[in-house]
Order: C-alpha cells, then structure tokens, then sequence
C-alpha cells in the first residue's frame, strides 16, 4: 500500500507507514498516511522567506494568471482526482461539487484578481479623506500583504474544494501556504497537491502539505500569519485557544459545522410549484455528498398544518434514491467517508431520537448496492419528526453529519425564525415563499443569525445553485455554532489575507504610495497629449488642462433633439426659474461629452478604446453663458496581460476628470476606462 507524502520545504516526506487509510466503499485499505517525523519550525521559515519572496516577486496581475493557468492544468487531469475521490463515498454529482467545484473557484479568483485587484502589491482602498482646509495633509487606507504564511486546517468532507476555496484567494494575496487536510481523505487532498505542483504555476515555497498531525506547528507562527480552520465547533473553540494564538494576536478565521434550516413559509401549500420545489430541495441537501456538507438542511420547519404531507412527500422522494458504491450505475449516494464517521451519525441519530420520532429510515432493511458495501460506511437517508418543540428539541443542538433532517412544526412565521435562533447561529436557510412580503418581512430577522439566505420560488428555482452550494463571489461563514468567520465572498476574501493601513501626509506622498494619483498631488505636464503616450511610457500624475468652451443656449437646444431630452430644466425657462437653481441649466451628459471634445486627442493613436466611466458625479449646474474646460490625468495603471483580437499587447488606464467652470469650481467629476495599446514589439 503506498505511504503518503507531506510536501514541506520544497521535499516530498514520509517513507515509515503510520494510519491505514480504508476506503468507504468496501473497507479495503487505500492508503497510508505517514510516521516520519515533520519540522515544522523549518515548515514556517521555508514558506516566509522562500515562499514569500517568490509570491511578492509577482504582483497581484501575474498571480492571477498564475491561478488560471494551474486551474486549466488541473482541469485535465480531473479524471485522476475524479477516481480516486470515490474512495470517500463521493458519486459522481458530488465530484461536481468538489473537485470541479474548486477548479471553478480557481477560475473565479483568476478572473476576479484580473479584474479587480492592480498591478503591483498595493491596494488603494480610498476614498482619500482631506484632512486639512487647503488639501495639504489627507489620508486613505491601503492594504498590502502581511509577510507571514498561511496555515489552512481543512475538514474531510471537501479534500479538494475545501483546499482550494482557502488558497486561491491566499495566493492571489501574496501569502505562502501550509495545507492540513483531514486524516480520512488526506489521500485526494495530497494527489490535487501534486498536481498542482506539476502545473509548474506555483512559485517554490507558495504551498505545503501536512499529512497527519500539525504537531508544534502553532508553536512557531508570528504576528504576521494566518490560521483558518474548517471543522466542528468544539475543534475551532480548542486551535483558537492555543497560547501562542492567543498571545501573539493571531488572526484566526473558523467555519464550524452548523445547524442549518430549511423554512417553508405558510403561503406555500401542497397545490403550489413551490411546495414540491421546497421538497426537492431538502431532498438534495440530504443525500448530496451523503449529507456530509457543513452547509445541508438539518432542521425542516414547516406549518403545522403541512407536517403530514411535508414528511410524506419527502418520504416519496427520499425512498427512491439508491444508496452504494458510486461505481454502479443508477447510485445517487454514496457513503459516509469512514466507518468511524458512520458510528458517530449512527450515535448522534439516537439522540436525537430522545426528542423526536423516526419518520424514515432505521427499519433495519437497509442493503448498499454494489460488491463489497457490506463493509463500507452507508447509511440510509433518515427522517425525523420533533412534533412538540416546545418540550423541548435535540435538532437546535445536535448534529449528525449525514444524510439525516429533523421536520419542526411552528405556528407562524415568527415562531420559525425564534426556532432558526436556536440552532445558535448557522451558515445558510432556504425560505420558500411566493409572497414577497413575507420575503421582506422576515430576512432581514434571519439575517442576523445566519451568513446567508437562500430566498427560494418558482422563478429563483430555475437557476438556483442550491441551498448548500457556497459561491466564490458570495460570502461563505456565520455567526455563533457556525463559527464567526468569513471566506470567499469576491475580493473580499483577499483582503482578509492583506494588511489595513491607514496613510496619512500630502496628496504627492499618498498618490507615490497607492501608485494612483490623487488629487493635489504635484502633476507632470508636458507637450505631448496623454491620449500619445503608449502603455509604458505614460506616468501616474501625467496630466492635461484643456481650453476653454462656452456653453450657449443653442448647446442645450441641440444637444435636447440630438439624444431625445427635453426635461424641463433644459427646456422651461418658468419652471426652470421656480427650482432650486433658479434657472435653465445644460444637460449633465452635455458637460459629459463637451469635456471629451476638450480633452480627446483626435488622430490614431494608442488609446483603442473607452469602456465605461466610474464614480460620475455632476456637482455644480452649468448653465448658459458658464465657460468650462477639463483636466486629464493618468490616475491608474493595470497591466492584465490583455491582448487585442488581433494579437497585440495592451493595457489599462484610468483617467482622472475634472470639469470645471470659469469660477475654478468642479461641476462633475469621473474616472475614465481605456484600454491603451503597448508598443509594438
């Protein structure tokens, strides 16, 4: 049987067989994990100095395509993964949610690094604040990388989105990696880490793999790293309280496992699309991935009035799943990924048992289907009915990690969302309702017991991604049981790998730090238009004032029958008088493109394109008879690596643009997007 290997200091390590890994299918031994002795001091040193220094050699750009190069390599070699994930009891569809679900994630962070994250490792988080009368002394904030390393402690449930959810934003964020994966499914977490490795992506010392115990790692972290952990609550409350956590101030960020709910909302009855659409989803959340996801449906409150027909249907549902080995065709679930897991669902389900009636399952004529499975860890899908909540209700506190729900009756919405509080605090519910009042009403009360809500109807299901699917763009983490923290959520998740600093000085010296500029800052004017200047050659702070225009009443007139707006205020000269501006003033989109015909450069050049404007604001009104004219000024630089269609290299620049009239005061403000041509090669 082979030996897993841990990858620390850029060596593969372990020779000297230790735990027997069994698969969940059949019990047959798969894999040993390893009892060579680790260094995790060397661990620690080897991801700052030698990991870091490689990571902040690229800059944000370069390590997201960096990202999306490993993820395409991976997506070749899904196949490998795909096999020998099915080990864990994972089918097919939960190899979709994660192994090609991390792959996406990947992608999303590539994309969104691409998109929104500078070139450079500095990221201006303004607005900048003047903090004195005249604009001499302002502040902003900027976020740069820590220079610590990240310690990833990830559950068995997800070897491989679990893994990659964590670092793709860490990479992205300049920080080098320390992966600990579950014992029970190490085996899939270390041949994703070999294949990334084999990507030729990851920059030596980026990323490292601990099979087994974490040992003294924690002994060894500073100031500047991070700890994240994926796992139960009683686990998180015990890493977070580590002395050297708490006395270095380590950050720490938990995703415990929760006691997530499904709501169905009194309006839905059994006549309704949603009600059967309401069932299907607490179906899925129960057998996908055997239940084994920290985000399933635990807890099922419905009206008192539609237990009966909730738990029947669900019976209905449920009795047609085939539960065996994900090899045989026609399986939907597999098993649970170790027996050891298996005794403690099979454990936790008579406790629950204490406060509630079996509806489904534990008839004692349960058979897995498939060669072997006798000696596997499945288990059937269990239903269970608390009919008296009030008595008092073991689903708000008790979990078992596998394909079991517990329906809860209420008698109106309010007492559903007292009955969600119980559960302390969870990561996702599902409320289902066609009323979008209810939807109004009762959110925002969920909201603050939950990370996220699933709003489900008849519309949102034909494309819903499903209640325990979390999203790269979405916030993933709750409060309470659920832990307290927070991952993903778009470029969020980088941030928390990044350091908040407050900068303070002259609007020069902010503008030389953010690498953007800022207003007041010294400007570089010179005899060539900006719109000249190539990619390269184009500075921060290079700017051009344009001439002047006066603004006439035949501006306004034309510019009305030109794009169809005949507003009032254009056009009224009573009504006009009688506002608050006391008279006729020029369409802001007027000043808009009067400003570009001040500052466009008319002739072919390297600027290519205009592809949108931001942060538009039109402060003061021009009015007929005001004189205005425009300053351009190189405000950003983005190298993503682009092509044009034709093959040749550009950039992206973000202009500056004030527009002001013959009094020096601003009357609109923006940013202007270009994409802007390299020189030729």
């Amino acid at each position: 049987m082979s030996v897993l290997k841990s990858f620390i200091a850029g060596q593969w390590v372990g020779e000297k067989p230790a735990k027997a890994l069994p698969s969940a299918i059949n019990g047959e031994i798969v894999a040993h994990t390893h009892d060579d002795t680790l260094d995790f001091k060397k661990a620690v040193e080897y991801g700052r100095k030698v990991g870091g220094k490689n990571l902040m050699a690229m800059d944000f750009q370069e390590r997201a395509l960096a990202l999306k190069a490993m993820a395409m390599y991976l997506q070749e070699h899904k196949k490998e993964l795909y096999a020998l994930s099915m080990h864990t009891g994972s089918t097919k569809g939960d190899n979709g949610i994660d192994i090609d679900g991390g792959f996406g994630t990947l992608f999303s962070y590539a994309s969104m690094g691409r998109r929104e994250l500078p070139s450079g490792n500095v990221v201006h988080e303004g607005p900048v604040t003047p903090l004195g009368k005249n604009n001499h002394f302002a502040g902003t904030h900027i976020l740069v990388p820590r220079g610590g390393v990240a310690v990833h402690i990830d559950a068995y449930n997800f070897p491989v989105w679990g893994m990659l959810e964590k670092f793709a934003p860490t990479f992205l964020a300049g920080m080098p990696s320390i992966v600990k994966p579950a014992t029970s499914t190490c085996y899939v977490t270390e041949l994703a880490v070999r294949l990334m490795q084999e990507s030729g992506a990851l920059p030596e010392g980026s990323l490292q793999l601990i099979i087994g115990s974490t040992g003294d790692l924690f002994d060894h972290l500073e100031e500047q790293d991070v700890v994240t952990f994926t796992g139960s609550a009683a686990t998180a409350r015990k890493l977070k309280n580590h002395p050297n956590i708490i006395n270095r101030s380590i950050p720490f960020n938990a995703e415990a496992d929760s006691l997530n709910s499904a709501v169905l909302a009194p309006d839905v009855t059994p006549e309704h699309e949603e009600f059967d659409i309401f069932v299907k989803e607490v179906g899925r959340e129960m057998t996908a991935k055997a239940g084994q996801k920290c985000t399933a449906i635990r807890r099922v409150l419905v009206p008192k009035d539609q237990v009966d027909a909730v738990c029947e249907k669900l019976k209905e549902r449920l009795s047609k799943v085939t539960v065996g080995d994900p090899s045989v065709e026609g399986v939907r679930m597999g098993a649970l990924a170790s027996i050891d897991q298996l005794e403690d669902v099979k454990a936790n389900i008579q406790e629950l048992l204490k406060t509630s009636e079996l509806v489904m399952g534990g008839e004692g004529s349960f058979k897995p289907t498939g060669e072997g499975t006798e000696n596997g860890a499945f288990i059937e899908p269990h239903v269970l009915l608390c009919r008296n909540p009030e008595n008092g209700c073991g689903a708000h506190d008790i979990e078992a990690f596998g394909p079991v729900a517990t329906v809860i009756p209420y008698d109106t919405i309010e007492d559903a969302v007292s009955l969600c509080a119980q559960g302390r605090g969870s990561l996702v519910t599902t409320l289902t309702t066609r009323d979008p009042a209810i939807a109004g009403r009762i959110a925002p009360l969920l909201a603050a017991f939950h990370g996220r809500l699933h709003l489900l109807d008849a519309e949102a299901a034909k494309e819903s991604t499903g209640h325990g699917s979390p999203l790269p763009m979405l916030k993933h983490g709750g409060p309470g049981r659920a832990g307290g923290g927070e991952e993903l959520g778009g470029i969020r998740a980088v941030h928390h790998y990044l350091q908040r600093t407050a900068i303070q000085g002259s609007p020069t010296m902010l503008a030389a730090v953010t690498r953007e500029y800022v207003r007041g800052a010294d400007l570089i004017e010179t005899d060539v238009h900006p719109f000249r200047r190539h990619f390269e050659d184009l500075q921060i702070n290079e700017s051009l004032l344009t001439h002047r225009r006066t603004v006439t009443e035949a501006d306004i007139v034309n510019f009305g029958c030109l794009s169809g707006d005949h507003f009032y205020m254009h056009f009224d000269e009573i009504a006009a008088r009688d506002s608050q501006f006391g008279k006729r003033i020029a369409h802001g989109y007027f000043v808009l493109s009067a400003a570009a015909g001040l500052f466009v450069y008319p002739g072919e050049g390297p600027v290519l394109a205009n592809y949108g404007l931001d942060t538009l604001r039109f402060i003061e009104p021009v009015a007929p008879g005001d004189t205005i004219r425009a300053r351009l000024t190189c405000k950003r630089k983005i190298d993503q690596g682009r092509t044009s269609p034709d093959g040749h290299p550009q950039g992206v620049v973000v202009w500056d643009v004030q527009v002001q009239n013959q009094n020096d005061e601003l009357v609109a403000s923006y940013d202007i997007l270009t994409l802007v041509a390299k020189k030729p090669e």
